[in-house]
Parts: C-alpha cells; sequence; structure tokens
C-alpha cells in the first residue's frame, strides 16, 4: 500500500516537475511547484513566505518555465541581488543540461552598469537623460554599431547568433561578447521571444523602464508571469522609486553648474528656491503643504516657467558634462505637485543642510498597476511574513498566500529569548550597556566558533562595545559604515577564518551583513539580535503609520513593528544555511518576550524564554 502512495505522488509530481533541474524533489518543494502551477493555470497571483533552504528558485523558476513554454508566456525572473541572478542562470543551465531543451534567456542589470562609456557617478535619471540625449544626437558608438534605422546591424546580428547558442549566460558574458555593440541594447534584442528574463525590480515595477523595455522587447505584460525574488524589499524600493527629494547642497552644485557656465539668471532663481527652503524650515523636521512652497516661489519667479527653463538648461549642461544638478532640480520641481494622497511632503533641517522630500507612502500607487495587468505574480522570499501585509501593502487583493515551514530539522536550531535586558530607549545608559556587554560575552564565550551580533543601530554598537571589549576573550570584528563591495568581501574573508577559534562580528541589523550573505556549515555558529530594530519615530514614519492606520487600521503593525521582525529574520536566518548546520539564535531584549513581539516570532523557531541561557547552549553544543 505504501508502495502505491509513493507511486502515486511520484506520477503526480511528474505532471509539475520535468524541468526540475535536480535528481531528487523534496517533498515540501513538490508542495510548492504545485501551488505555483495551479497559480498559472487560474491566473491568480501569489505571495510564498518559504524559509531558508527550501529551494525556492529550483522549484518555482521551472515551473514557471515549463508552463510559459506551453501557453507562450515570458517568465521574468526579478530579483535585487547580483548573487541571487547567479542562481536563476545557473538553475536554468542545470535544466538545459539536463532536460536538453532549449532556453533562450536574458540576464539583465541596470541599464548604466552594462554601458561601455564611464558613467558610474552618474544618479539613475541622470544617465537616463545623458544616455537618450546621445543616441538622440547621433553621438554613441556603441548604440551607433547596434542598430541602425532601427533594426540591427550585421554585426549585431552575427554576435546576436552567438548569444541564442551560448544562452542562457551571466550578464557579465553578455557584456564580454558585444564588444564595440550596445550590451543593454543587444539584450533586448535577445529578449524578443525570451522564454526567462532575469533582472532586477526596475524592470517591472519601474513604469518608465517597464514600457521602455516591454516596447523594445515586444513583450506584453499581460503574457507574463512574474516570480519576484527576496520579495520582501518591494514596498521599500517601490516607495524609494516615487520619492524625490531636494537639499541645499544640491542646490549649491546647481549654482555652481550655473556659475561656470555663465547661466546667472537662473543661478538667481536657484538662490530664491534656497532661500524658501530657509525660510520655511524649522530646527528639526515638519510637514508641509505643497502650495506652501509653490506659493513662496512665485512670490519670486513663475513656478511652472522655472520646470521648464531648468529642463532647458540642464540638458545644456548634460552635453557638456554628462552630469546636471539644474535639470534635477527641474525634475523635483515637477514631481512636488503631484498627488497629495499616499505621499508625505517633509521638510527638514540638520546644521546647515535643509532637505525638502516628496515621499511615497503607498508602493500599490506602482505595484496595483501590475497586478491587473501581469499574467501571474508570485512573490516568494524567506521574510515574509505576515503574508496579509504584503497583501494588503502591495495592492494584491486577490492574491492566494501560502507559508511553508523550515525544511531543515528543528533540533539543529536553538531559538532562545532572554528577557534580561532591554534596548528601550528610556531604559539606555551605563548600566543597561554593560549588562548587555556581560551577557554577550557569556554566550559568544561559550559558542563553539563564530558569532554575529547585531544592533538596531551603530550608536548604540559602540556603546555596547565599550564594555564588551574589556569582557569577551574572542576576537571582535567591527562592521563599518559605507562599506564597499570589496571591503565587505575582504571582512567577510576575514571573519571565516575564525571559524574554529571562534570570532565575533558586531554589525547592525539593516547593514551590510544582516542580509544577503551566506555562512554556512561551521563559518557561524550563533545569531544574537540585541533589542528591535525600530525605525526611528521620525516623521516619516509617523505619516506611514497614519496612513496605514487609516486605509487597513494597522499602522503600528504595517509601519512600524512588522518591518523592524523582517529585519530580525533575515539576520536570524544568517545562522542555519543547510540542512547539517547546527546554531543558535538568541533575542536578547525583555519585549521578544511580551506578547506583541513574541507573536511576531514564526512558530518553527520553537522559541524559548530563558534566563538560563548559558547552560542551555552547553547542553546543545554538547
Amino acid at each position: 500500500m505504501i508502495k502505491l502512495i509513493k507511486l502515486f505522488k511520484l506520477c503526480m509530481l511528474m505532471k509539475y516537475d520535468s524541468y526540475f533541474p535536480h535528481d531528487n524533489v523534496r517533498e515540501i518543494q513538490e508542495d510548492l511547484i504545485k501551488d505555483v502551477v495551479q497559480c498559472f493555470k487560474d491566473k491568480k497571483h501569489m505571495i510564498v513566505h518559504a524559509p531558508t533552504g527550501l529551494g525556492k528558485t529550483a522549484a518555482a523558476l521551472p515551473a514557471a518555465l515549463e508552463y510559459a513554454k506551453k501557453h507562450k508566456l515570458t517568465v521574468f525572473f526579478l530579483t535585487s541581488r547580483h548573487t541571487q541572478h547567479k542562481i536563476a542562470v545557473d538553475t536554468l543551465k542545470d535544466i538545459k543540461k539536463k532536460h536538453g531543451v532549449t532556453i533562450r534567456a536574458v540576464d539583465l542589470i541596470g541599464k548604466k552598469w552594462m554601458c561601455a562609456k564611464t558613467v558610474e557617478l552618474l544618479h539613475s535619471g541622470e544617465f537616463a537623460d545623458y544616455c537618450k540625449k546621445l543616441r538622440e544626437d547621433d553621438n554613441c558608438e556603441f548604440f551607433n554599431n547596434t542598430k541602425k534605422d532601427n533594426k540591427p546591424t550585421p554585426k549585431a546580428i552575427n554576435v546576436l547568433g552567438e548569444l541564442k547558442l551560448t544562452s542562457p549566460c551571466h550578464v557579465e558574458e553578455l557584456i564580454e561578447q558585444c564588444d564595440e555593440l550596445c550590451p543593454y541594447e543587444m539584450a533586448g534584442l535577445l529578449a524578443r521571444k525570451a522564454d526567462v528574463i532575469i533582472a532586477d525590480y526596475n524592470y517591472v515595477f519601474n513604469p518608465r523602464i517597464r514600457d521602455a523595455f516591454l516596447l523594445k522587447s515586444g513583450i506584453e505584460l499581460e503574457k507574463s508571469i512574474i516570480i519576484v525574488d527576496e520579495a520582501h524589499n518591494v514596498p521599500r524600493r517601490v516607495r524609494e522609486l516615487l520619492t524625490v527629494k531636494i537639499n541645499s547642497f544640491i542646490l549649491k552644485g546647481a549654482i555652481n553648474e550655473c556659475d561656470k557656465f555663465k547661466y546667472h539668471e537662473v543661478a538667481e532663481k536657484l538662490n530664491a528656491i534656497s532661500n524658501t527652503l530657509d525660510e520655511l524650515s524649522v530646527d528639526n523636521e515638519k510637514i508641509i503643504k505643497g502650495y506652501e512652497f509653490v506659493k513662496k516661489i512665485n512670490s519670486y519667479y513663475d513656478y511652472d516657467e522655472m520646470i521648464n527653463e531648468f529642463a532647458f538648461v540642464g540638458e545644456e549642461i548634460r552635453d557638456k558634462q554628462k552630469r546636471s544638478f539644474v535639470g534635477g532640480i527641474g525634475n523635483f520641481l515637477e514631481q512636488w505637485t503631484g498627488e497629495d494622497e499616499g505621499f508625505a511632503r517633509i521638510i527638514s533641517r540638520k546644521g546647515n543642510n535643509v532637505e525638502l522630500s516628496y515621499r511615497c507612502l503607498d508602493p500599490s500607487l506602482l505595484t496595483k498597476e501590475v497586478a491587473e495587468k501581469a499574467y501571474s505574480v508570485v512573490f516568494m522570499s524567506g521574510t515574509l511574513t505576515p503574508t496579509f501585509m504584503y497583501k494588503d501593502v502591495l495592492g494584491f487583493d486577490d492574491a492566494v498566500e501560502k507559508e511553508f515551514e523550515s525544511p531543515f530539522p528543528p533540533e539543529n536550531r536553538l531559538s532562545l529569548v532572554v528577557p534580561i535586558t532591554t534596548t528601550k530607549y528610556t531604559r539606555r545608559g551605563e548600566k543597561e550597556y554593560r549588562k548587555m556587554a556581560t551577557i554577550l560575552a557569556q554566550i559568544t564565550d561559550e559558542i563553539p566558533g563564530n558569532s554575529a551580533v547585531f544592533f538596531p543601530s551603530y550608536h548604540l554598537r559602540d556603546e555596547v562595545y565599550r564594555y564588551f571589549y574589556e569582557i569577551g576573550s574572542k576576537t571582535v570584528l567591527l562592521e563599518q559604515q559605507g562599506m564597499t563591495k570589496s571591503e565587505k568581501a575582504e571582512f567577510l574573508e576575514k571573519f571565516k577564518e575564525y571559524k574554529i577559534k571562534g570570532a565575533v562580528l558586531l554589525g547592525v541589523a539593516a547593514g551590510s551583513f544582516g542580509e544577503g550573505i551566506d555562512l554556512p556549515g561551521d563559518l557561524l555558529k550563533s545569531v544574537i539580535i540585541v533589542g528591535l530594530p525600530l525605525e526611528r519615530p521620525n516623521l516619516e514614519t509617523k505619516e506611514l503609520i497614519n496612513y496605514y492606520d487609516a486605509k487597513f487600521s494597522k499602522g503600528w503593525d504595517y509601519a512600524y513593528i512588522f518591518p523592524a521582525i523582517q529585519k530580525v529574520l533575515q539576520n536570524a536566518g544568517r545562522c542555519i544555511r543547510s540542512e547539517t548546520d547546527r546554531g543558535v539564535v538568541v533575542f536578547l531584549d525583555e519585549r521578544w518576550a511580551w506578547p506583541n513581539y513574541y507573536r511576531c516570532i514564526p512558530q518553527d523557531f520553537n522559541v524559548k524564554v530563558s534566563k538560563d541561557y548559558v547552560e542551555q547552549i552547553k547542553e546543545f553544543f554538547n
């Protein structure tokens, strides 16, 4: 009977996993494959919380590819991290090798980063304007080598044939093969009739980039399956897309441009804007009405004429030096008069710098359009919890919600809440910092290997470090703000060298090492989360709370508590990265034992509240 059941399950799975890249399908992957295929069949959207190690990409991408090929659709695999691009491309390569299927895939990064010209210092908006101007003036040799009369040149056709043969390939390989050609334009040509497009979120959620790319590649959103990886990042990323700001430093840069190129009248108008910011600002920050700023400017000059003039002068300056602060300010002025609903206008001052910002509060202003048009969208992440929040915030009202448990043996992770100290603002001080340092030293000294400790801020980390340095016995490595990519890699390699002797990484929850790093096996044996990385209660956070309170009656959860929990779960996820990893996760703050926060820790953590943490850690590793 058991054999018959296994055979039946195998037959059922064969309907869904004929493109599966590995020899064996885990039962939990089987469930995910069935769910996403059903989602495609019903033309529905899905929000999937699937913890680390489940093999989300290996399950969802092949299922989407097979379904798309049968129904003449295109698959978009969206991710914000370059490492995930590589995993997706490698998955497609494995499918091609194992099943002998032809796969036409394109791996895309930001257009700026694919450009052969020296454009690294340009912001995305500046680059878009610069690139457009070069093409319109027939001054980009790479574009001219690729297209003529909007058709591919003979050389482009030749390279395109080579790219089709080597597909799927990583974006670096594509750029390397596009010698003297525009890699972005070549990717657009390759995308025509593509099975899979691997790209950043912008290629679907930024309307300007999406519409241009879809037009170029002849793809319809209505005929696209979209898989969004690490989808917990989407709300923040989309809000940033719709947020614009200017400040005293940008205005100063624009005035210097005008002085350099003799646009003296424009410089006077920029000075008027600078004076207006000073008049409207306060010592800290305040909400400002859109008309207040416009009315002040109109008392000096005509606001609408200023927008047109700045746009024209900005273009003139770009002709001479690629970028223009003036053009950026013109764009800001135009967007400032946009919608009130779903936005907050804030003016703030720090020292001599005054900032005026038009901040997006509601990512669904962009994402809802994708929900309405796309064939099917699958959001997935290891920390996409609670799923109902993402469903609400992104405007995917009819999305199917799925939550999977960790595929790793529960006995391999010890999760403890240590309710002895707190980072609560009213309790901070020397006594509490020393207590935190003592507990951290006791735990990390007991761990047989490396530990990573994540704090809510660098300031709090440094206060505790002053005492921890004297008490702890292990080598301490301090994460620094603003580390470059190479510095991060070097720092991580140094940390790995201590895997036997053991070192302690002191970082920040939202820093460089709290998310997106892999330290499997013996490279990391414990993660300690100190306090709660709650957003600073500034005006933007308060406006966000008020907005989600009015819209969903869940402002405090959606704008304050759950975003902090998401960071914590990302931090905790650094500890157990494979089925054989064993490690300890500690939540160090008495508030983690409070029902309001305790409820947010996933049930499969099997977390215990304990003051006898040293003995429990000893017992776990012995």
